[in-house]
């Protein structure tokens, strides 16, 4: 049948968030319940950036094994017009090695983690949480608020981003989208402490959010730290928070839990959970409207099978992209 090939067209096309929501609390869950093998990841960095290369398999309708390579240079829309993030997908059939799909990586990776801080707010958020506050507001900071959107009644949002006509551009375009007030804000510690949910996905390389920032019982997502040298949350917030992983080990060496660790305010063994844990009903999420819950968003590549899975499956069905013969 040949290999399937997407743009990101294509993808964009296919995969919505709803759906995505699901495939991705599903792949937490197999997760949580040790249907799935460790998911593995490896970095390596370059001047102004780097590439990352993730790789899992999730047993679904068929078993399927994807890996995804990824460049993130964070300076590329200013510099040279192009984006952050560029890469592409091989999504494979794992009972035969197949290689099922090429996908490009973009939407997918964008989708793939709003989805994560979705499932993650679903568990652990407070119950009628509304107020949101969004750190970052490039594309990612877009689909975050969307997702939260999906799974929190929203009534009122504030964003912040180091660049202000950003963040007057997002709130603009987001609240004529989402028909709920969204608001530029230059006091960022004013806006997370009046808010129950707050999101950072910024390329930070320095923490910005303190202990004294936000107040009891706020569900924090840390989205932006996806590599050693990216920083957004106080380590002390971090190691006095209840702090729940998306994959324990590669928020150790990537993540916020990596900074808390390096200054000995924590232990691995401190982390509350994985977020797979608690979907799959194996550990606690939230015990109390006083926890402070931070949800450290590393990016695993269970997510990125989940949702290339589905975008596979409905271009099959709409007989959409391109398929080529690799192996001739």
């Amino acid at each position: 049948m040949g290999t399937l090939l997407l743009t990101r067209r294509d993808v964009e096309a296919l995969l919505d968030l709803s759906e995505c929501v699901t495939a991705v609390e599903e792949a937490f869950r197999l997760h949580g319940e040790g249907k799935t093998a460790a998911p593995g990841i490896l970095g390596f960095p370059y001047p102004g950036g780097g590439f990352h290369i993730k790789a899992a398999g999730l047993d679904l309708a068929r078993r399927y094994f994807a890996v995804k390579v990824n460049g993130n240079y964070s300076g590329n829309p200013k510099a040279l017009g192009l984006p952050a993030i560029q890469g592409v997908i091989v999504l494979c059939d794992a009972a035969n090695g197949s290689p099922l799909a090429l996908m490009d990586s973009i939407a997918i990776t964008i989708a793939r983690t709003g989805a994560a801080t979705a499932v993650a707010a679903r568990h652990l958020a407070r119950k009628g949480s509304a107020v949101a506050t969004i750190c970052g507001c490039g594309n990612q900071g877009r689909v975050q608020l969307r997702a939260l959107h999906l799974v929190c009644r929203l009534e009122r949002v504030d964003v912040f981003d180091s660049d202000p006509e950003r963040a007057a551009l997002f709130a603009a375009e987001l609240a004529d989208e989402l028909g709920i007030p969204v608001r530029p804000t230059a006091d960022l510690s004013a806006s997370v402490r009046s808010s129950s949910l707050c999101v950072t996905c910024t390329p930070s390389r320095n923490f910005f959010l303190r202990k004294v920032d936000v107040s009891p019982g706020t569900f924090l997502a840390a989205v932006g730290a996806d590599s050693p040298e990216k920083q957004e949350i106080d380590p002390r917030l971090v190691a006095s928070a209840k702090l729940v992983a998306d994959i324990r080990t590669q928020c150790a060496q990537i993540g916020e839990l990596h900074h808390a660790l390096a200054e000995g305010l924590m232990r691995v063994e401190n982390v509350h959970a994985e977020l797979g844990e608690i979907v799959a009903g194996k550990r606690p999420g939230r015990e109390s409207d006083a926890e402070i819950i931070i949800f450290d968003s590393t990016g695993t590549a269970l997510q990125d099978v989940a949702a290339a899975a589905v975008v596979y499956e409905k271009a099959i069905g709409a007989g959409a992209g391109l398929r080529v013969e690799l192996g001739v």
